[in-house]
């Protein structure tokens, strides 16, 4: 099968559907409910999710949230004087610090985790069906 194009039937479902799907998942009332459970901007709390999950690096944690260097020092020691996360010598490399969350950090990454987390009320509303198609495109879809 060929690969659709920028331009034709193809290429214009494909970015009308891409603009409908980050409508979907970049809708700011979420964002803005995240800050409101939260506390913390919704940055804050996405580096905060990042590090609750795993431990990082002071540059895995830049480059997972699309950051240089420098910005993620300036987030991560707000981050430590809110008690949010903590920085410790990585046992693999004592040259290089890992960002974890703190007990409160981690609270923080379920609060917003479960605001994003709950489906938007149209998407809830389809069908079994539906929703079954929708996955299936949706997993093909990250999958190549």
């Amino acid at each position: 099968m060929t690969p659709p194009t920028e331009s034709g039937a193809n290429g214009d479902a494909a970015a009308e559907a891409w603009l409908l799907m980050s409508d979907l998942v970049l809708d700011q009332d979420r964002r803005r409910r995240v800050v409101e459970a939260t506390g913390i901007s919704f940055g804050r709390s996405r580096a905060v999710r990042r590090v609750a999950r795993q431990p990082l690096s002071m540059s895995e944690l830049a480059a997972a949230l699309g950051i240089d260097p420098p910005n993620a020092t300036v987030l991560v020691d707000h981050l430590e004087s809110d008690g949010l996360v903590r920085r410790r010598p990585d046992p693999s490399d004592r040259r290089a610090k890992l960002v974890e969350a703190t007990a409160k950090g981690k609270a923080v990454a379920r609060k917003a985790e479960a605001v994003l987390r709950t489906p938007p009320p149209a998407l809830s509303a389809l069908s079994d069906t539906e929703l079954e198609t929708l996955k299936r495109i949706l997993t093909e879809a990250t999958e190549k």
